[in-house]
């Protein structure tokens, strides 16, 4: 079927060239002249992306885009050259992409393409959202999906790694061939390596006969390593192994098996973390981490919940074959406003249970559990059972601040090795530096712990520290510290330092 696309004409002139353009491309467009031409045309065809050619400033114009972004259409606007910031318009607006006026016909067929495969692979991967995150989360898919590198997925419970992984293998050459899911945390270490590796006749009580590991399953396809960060330390030896020479024993064997199998791993903690705390090896965490990508929590990404219920509410209805008509105004707010700490699984399992029980056939503030209405904050946090009594936010932000401040110190005393002069480390201690050069004191900047300073305050002087020594260069800022630029930005803003 030949791929629809609407083309508004508040801007004629442009209206023409993008129409000729993409019907040259083979694309069958249709061209409203209204906001009125528009809903009739949605009555009749599904389009895959709408062209604005101006009037974005308009009310007909915001109507349209929400009428687009509640059927997940792409659109791209064509903003006027005078428009001092092109881009915060297109956010302001809920755009899928934009170009500058006078924009050229090629580059609008270019651009719809672009903005069609990007939907196709939302469809095909179940990856839902149009904000920044999850756009550049698909383009890495995109991209990573050709080769055959190891790749590590991070991001808490619920976010989709595993459609991320799926979503690789799919558009990998290795489409046809077996993709094998291992929850690393879900089998215990004496199981683990018989599942990964497979095992020999006899090789242990129960073993009555020879049973083949999922990486021989996996030959010539995909091998997804869910918690990877829970793998125990034996086993995270021999998956080195498997990593670098693409050979493996099973559990029993004496006989070297080769495989060809690309590995994506994934973990919803920060397995550089644990590479500090000394519970993951650091060389398989740099075989692992050859291309990485970063899942955002839901509460980082709040733009992409509207779409995402009212795509989960018409799969529920649909499922359970219920008339339906949605959620008000204010019952999506409220579900806007939530922490979802269980991410996009959790708002999905929420979505389908309001959809079953809701009495009037929309979801009403009332249908909305109460710690939902709460922002979330009522559910409990994961931490480990001895510690489970202190407040469970403090606990976590004072964790994760000793794990980073140690991160910090072990590439301060790295660097400071690296230098060619005379370096002397000296105890932390009241009114003491962290090193000093030649005797000489480092300079004030570099001054980490004073007496009556707060681990708040360590972290802060820290940062600024090192921002002043790569003259405000973030990223530079960040390899210094030890820490990932999104850690860095985090910091930045909770301490005004942005």
């Amino acid at each position: 079927m030949t791929d629809r696309i609407f083309i508004t004409q508040d801007d004629l002139e442009h209206a023409v060239r993008a129409n000729a353009q993409l019907e040259g491309a083979g694309f069958a467009t249709t061209l409203t002249a209204s906001l009125e031409e528009a809903r009739a045309a949605l009555k009749r065809y599904e389009p895959e992306a709408i062209v604005l050619t101006g009037g974005l400033h308009e009310n007909a114009a915001a109507q349209l885009l929400a009428l687009a972004r509640d059927r997940a259409i792409s659109t791209l606007g064509l903003a006027e050259s005078t428009e001092p910031d092109p881009k915060a318009l297109a956010k302001s607006l809920g755009l899928t992409a934009w170009l500058r006026k006078p924009a050229d016909a090629a580059e609008v067929v270019a651009t719809v393409k672009r903005l069609i495969e990007r939907r196709r692979l939302q469809q095909r991967t179940g990856i839902i959202g149009e904000s920044p995150a999850i756009q550049e989360v698909l383009v890495k898919i995109e991209q990573m999906a050709p080769v055959t590198s190891t790749v590590l997925i991070e991001g808490e419970s619920g976010t989709g790694k595993e459609l991320v992984a799926r979503g690789i293998h799919d558009l990998s050459p290795r489409r046809g061939q077996a993709f094998i899911a291992v929850n690393c945390a879900a089998l215990p270490e004496t199981l683990l390596e018989s599942e990964l590796f497979g095992h020999e006749k006899g090789a242990f009580t129960g073993a009555a006969e020879r049973r083949l590991g999922r990486f021989e399953l996996a030959d010539g396809g995909t091998i997804f390593l869910d918690e990877v960060g829970e793998m125990p330390p034996a086993t995270q030896v021999k998956l080195l192994r498997v990593l670098e020479d693409r050979s493996f024993f099973r559990v029993g064997g004496t006989q070297a098996i080769k495989v060809d199998v690309r590995v994506i791993a994934a973990t919803n903690q920060s397995v550089k973390e644990a590479v500090a705390l000394g519970k993951f090896r650091d060389d398989l965490y740099y075989r692992l981490n050859v291309l990485a990508i970063y899942l955002p929590p839901l509460r980082e990404r709040r733009s992409d919940i509207p779409l995402l219920v009212r795509t989960f509410i018409a799969e529920f209805a649909k499922l359970h074959d219920r008339p339906f008509r949605g959620i008000t105004p204010e019952a999506l707010q409220i579900l806007v406003d939530a922490d979802w700490p269980g991410n996009v699984r959790q708002l999905r399992n929420l979505i389908e249970s309001m959809v079953v029980l809701a009495p009037e056939g929309q979801i009403q503030p009332g249908d909305v559990p109460h710690e939902i209405r709460e922002r979330g904050r009522g559910l409990p946090m994961r931490l480990p059972a001895a510690t489970r009594e202190i407040a469970g936010q403090e606990l976590e932000f004072i964790f994760r601040s000793l794990v980073e401040l140690k991160l910090q110190v072990e590439e301060l005393r790295r660097r400071l090795e690296e230098r060619p002069q005379r370096v002397e480390v000296i105890e932390v201690g009241p009114g003491a530096a962290v090193a000093t050069v030649d005797a000489e004191p480092l300079p004030e900047g570099h001054v980490v712990y004073r007496a009556g300073m707060t681990m708040a305050d360590v972290e802060r002087a820290a940062i600024e520290a090192a921002l002043k020594e790569t003259r405000g260069n973030r990223r530079r800022a960040a390899d210094v510290l030890g820490i990932g630029e999104r850690t860095l930005y985090r910091k930045l803003k909770e301490y005004a330092l942005a």
